[in-house]
């Protein structure tokens, strides 16, 4: 894996509309809602970021088992980042900004006090020890203070730049980058001197690279650029060029993971934060995170997604098991059926991934399917023991099953091994064969039927 990105990802919902009155009950002004945009925050927009380059990316991250952490694993999928889920007690953290030409009135922030994520599946300890570049994106909320991901980090061979916050932990030894920026380093080494930016930064960066023994540390300064301090007494002064007034939001985000890729190419510390400015002030100059998203790396029509994760964050909130298994499901007969039924037993809902009317020609042929995917789905949903469907449009279910993330992966026939174990072990899920009726296939139905047409 090129690049993956550790740490705490939030979900933030930009609600835009106009102000044109106040209220008369109170001296605030009124907001009429006009849109409403969701995208991952905290490290999840890092790692959004991140895969907007092409790369190969991975997310290590904690995720609630309610309507929220069902939203950001969607979003997340759809984006092509892959998702290594830590279980997350308590709700979702929501940062709700509440906005009118371009400004900012309020912030609400949902979700409580953070709680320490649970147990990390032996798969994210292996992502962990083989990647090329690490980016730890510490937003307080105990990612980064994981006993298992902390120690995985520190035997890694791998280059990690760290994105501290003042309620995080501190980098783990060795670390190559630190890229906190003016106000964070001043709370984090307590310096609490005058002087010009460059003297402040100066003194804070060197400060806390002898105390964390990092590699590096590369202050960012906003609009004056970046000072990266390493072993010599002389920093690097990155300037930035002009950005005019964009909005700032996620620009720390975009610096820490443009570093991240720089030093997973090979760069040396100085390119990786030079390129790190430009990507970070080409950012802001576009609009930053609030800027119309780029189109996804990877599309898939989502027919049922909504429903699929809501039921999902509904099972999962009662301490249920989430069951799924898939298919083209062109002729259904009763072997599928037994599958189906075979696959419901094993937990409290099941949810079917169909393979879309494309996905079917590139499997099958252009001959297939014999019924269009609304119908399958239709029929799929009618049976009693399918509690939901998702159709699907990539030649596998990778992409759905990484945001749907069941406990239970099912197939039916006689297969030794299955694919999807590997990426279904990313969240601590185990993947199934149930038996299969000998016999009875939609092509062995297929070729009766015109073998019966031709003797007519």
């Amino acid at each position: 894996m090129r690049l993956v990105i550790v740490g705490d990802t939030l979900l933030d919902r930009d609600v835009d509309g106009s102000v044109r009155r106040v209220a008369p009950d109170a001296p605030a002004p009124v907001l009429d809602e006009e849109r409403v945009s969701e995208r991952p925050g905290g490290a999840g927009l890092a790692a959004l970021l991140a895969a907007q380059s092409g790369q190969e990316v991975a997310l290590v991250t904690a995720l609630a088992d309610d309507a929220g952490g069902a939203r950001l694993s969607e979003l997340l999928a759809e984006a092509g980042v892959r998702v290594y889920a830590l279980p997350l007690l308590g709700a979702t953290p929501e940062k709700v900004r509440l906005r009118s030409d371009g400004h900012v009135l309020l912030r609400l922030d949902r979700g409580g006090e953070a709680q320490p994520p649970g147990d990390a599946p032996e798969a994210v300890l292996d992502l962990l020890r083989g990647a090329k570049a690490i980016l730890v994106s510490d937003y307080g909320r105990g990612v980064a203070r994981h006993p298992e991901l902390r120690r995985a980090l520190g035997e890694t061979k791998a280059a990690i730049v760290w994105d501290p916050h003042p309620n995080g932990p501190p980098p783990v030894p060795n670390t190559r980058l630190v890229t906190p920026n003016l106000a964070e380093v001043r709370k984090l080494s307590g310096d609490g001197g005058g002087g010009s930016t460059l003297a402040a930064a100066q003194r804070g960066a060197q400060a806390l690279r002898q105390q964390w023994r990092a590699g590096a540390v590369v202050v960012t300064c906003g609009a004056d650029g970046a000072v990266l301090c390493h072993s010599g007494p002389t920093p690097l002064v990155v300037p930035a060029p002009e950005a005019g007034d964009g909005d700032t939001c996620g620009a720390g985000d975009r610096f820490a993971a443009s570093a991240a890729l720089a030093l997973a190419e090979g760069a040396l510390v100085s390119e990786a934060v030079q390129r790190a400015v430009a990507d970070a002030s080409a950012y802001v100059a576009g609009g930053g995170a609030a800027a119309p998203a780029r189109e996804p790396v990877a599309v898939r029509e989502r027919i049922g997604a909504s429903d699929a994760g809501r039921l999902v964050a509904e099972v999962r909130e009662r301490g249920g098991t989430v069951v799924a298994t898939g298919g083209c499901f062109d002729l259904l007969h009763v072997g599928h059926l037994a599958t189906l039924r075979a696959a419901r037993r094993l937990g409290d809902c099941l949810i079917v991934c169909l393979n879309s009317d494309d996905s079917v020609r590139g499997l099958k042929g252009p001959e297939r399917p014999l019924n269009p995917q609304q119908d399958r789905a239709r029929m799929l949903a009618a049976l009693d023991c399918v509690d939901a469907v998702v159709i699907f449009g990539e030649s596998t279910p990778e992409a759905v099953l990484t945001w749907l993330r069941p406990d239970v992966w099912v197939k039916g026939g006689d297969y030794d091994s299955l694919p999807e174990t590997e990426l279904v072990e990313r969240w601590g899920g185990q993947t199934v064969i149930v038996p299969y009726l000998d016999g009875r296939s939609t092509t062995k139905t297929i070729n009766a039927a015109q073998a019966a047409s031709s003797r007519r």
